[in-house]
């Protein structure tokens, strides 16, 4: 699908480079649908979606080319059962980083096995990871091994998922 190109593309610059997105403009109440129904089913038809929403195919196409070329649409994608995988452990990871050196620990986070969500908050703690790897072992690897060893990163906590569910839009 064009759009799904599109969504790959946006926000880079043509050496390959990152670039601020457009501003996004403002998202009516078709817009909102549309992108309910892609979160829902990301496979979805441009016909579906038009039928869906009561526009035309090309109203849903052009609309939907627009929400990725702001930026509003990072991409397209499969939800996965990371259990059924094979990545039956997950963890959430707490990060407590040397100041301002959060975009240097990041660069490094997205790289370890099994990241799955990097997030910078305030609180208790600076930064905010979610893994999923195989089992405990792997999971002690990339903690104990790959984390601990950012010279950024002054400590580490592991909060061990028993059970996960990721949440279905509400339409």
């Amino acid at each position: 699908m064009a759009s799904e190109q599109m969504a790959e593309n946006a926000g880079r610059t043509e050496d390959g480079g990152e670039s601020a997105p457009p501003p996004a403009r403002p998202l009516d109440a078709i817009d909102q649908d549309i992108l309910r129904m892609l979160q829902a089913d990301g496979r979805a038809s441009i016909r579906s979606v038009a039928e869906r929403v009561h526009v035309s195919r090309a109203n849903a196409y052009a609309r939907i080319n627009r929400l990725v070329e702001d930026g509003v649409i990072r991409g397209f994608g499969a939800r996965v059962d990371h259990e059924r995988a094979g990545h039956g452990t997950s963890a959430y990871i707490t990060l407590t980083i040397v100041q301002n050196s959060w975009r240097t620990v990041r660069e490094q986070l997205r790289r370890l096995p099994g990241a799955s969500h990097i997030a910078l908050v305030g609180g208790d703690f600076d930064v905010l990871l979610l893994v999923h790897t195989p089992d405990n072992r792997a999971l002690r690897e990339v903690v104990f091994t790959r984390i601990q060893a950012i010279p950024e990163v002054l400590s580490t906590r592991t909060l061990l998922v028993f059970e996960e569910e990721d949440l279905e839009p509400q339409g």
